[in-house]
């Protein structure tokens, strides 16, 4: 009987204000979006557009004269540094500095962790403090460390600078996501017959995985974005990555190829946002994690 009158009950309207609170909050996303989409549009609109368009006093939200000139220059002329050799440059610094930083930032979250010793709180606060210095400040330093090593305008030089700039972070990171998976989940499986490293590569390993995509996404954008270090450690032309290569369009009368800079900056954001496009899901599911525990 009481479910018969349940069943007859009309469904509750949502309130006046919620269904305000609701568009409000829809507008307010929407007006957010809008903010951090439009920089990436005019980036790729002005790369389509003639240098004079650029130039004129009336901006052009849509292109009036579409070209692909402007890629056609940042790809293939002759003139300028090519951009196919800092593209390896960049991706061969980048992805061994992410790899390198999180197999040794990975190992150093789970001994702090994982085990209790001596001067433990004072490692992971002399790696707060290593984190809030600017790299900037360490440039002359790093330049004759690796003048002395003989590691200037080389591959290795610079991802050793890379690494030792993102490491710091990407411990701090890790430390939180390893803090929240319970090491009773590792001694439940060396009860039921699992050795330790058994154990830890079938339990505890497939659920840090989120947190090690989703800290070498950061580690990746930071590597693949970084100016002041590759301009400094890799001055030769040959050595350059993408972001001391898009300094190339500067030009010596001090005017400036604007539109050959978009399209360049068009086409050095392509791989970021594959790599965050193939790691998006476990990305997200890691920041969830890191952001609940640890």
């Amino acid at each position: 009987m009481s479910a018969v009158v349940s069943a007859r009950r009309p469904a509750r309207r949502p309130s006046a204000r919620k269904r305000t609170t609701g568009i409000l909050l829809g507008a307010a996303s929407v007006v957010v979006f809008l903010f951090s989409v439009f920089p990436v549009y005019w980036m790729v609109n002005t790369s389509l557009q003639p240098n004079n368009e650029i130039r004129g006093s009336v901006p052009n939200f849509v292109p009036q004269n579409l070209t692909t000139s402007n890629y056609v220059t940042v790809l293939f002329e002759p003139s300028r540094a090519p951009f196919l050799p800092a593209l390896g440059n960049s991706l061969m610094v980048t992805v061994s500095t992410v790899v390198i930083a999180l197999v040794f930032a990975f190992l150093a979250s789970l001994a702090v962790t994982r085990y209790r010793f001596k001067s433990r709180k004072t490692f992971i606060f002399v790696i707060l403090i290593i984190q809030m210095i600017p790299a900037e400040a360490m440039i002359v330093s790093t330049y004759r460390v690796l003048d002395g090593w003989g590691l200037l305008n080389t591959i290795a030089g610079l991802t050793l600078v890379y690494v030792a700039t993102v490491l710091p972070f990407t411990i701090w990171t890790l430390r939180g996501f390893v803090n929240g998976v319970p090491v009773e989940l590792e001694e439940a499986a060396m009860i039921d017959g699992c050795s330790r490293s058994g154990a830890f590569w079938r339990i505890t390993f497939p659920l840090l995985a989120p947190g090690l995509v989703a800290t070498g996404v950061f580690g990746f954008i930071q590597a693949w974005n970084e100016f002041l270090l590759a301009l400094v450690v890799n001055s030769r032309p040959e050595m350059m990555t993408l972001p001391v290569w898009l300094r190339t369009f500067q030009q010596t009368t001090g005017t400036t190829d604007w539109a050959a800079i978009m399209a360049g900056s068009t086409l050095m954001a392509i791989p970021v946002i594959v790599f965050f496009l193939l790691v998006q899901g476990r990305m997200t599911s890691g920041l969830v994690g890191g952001a609940v525990k640890g």
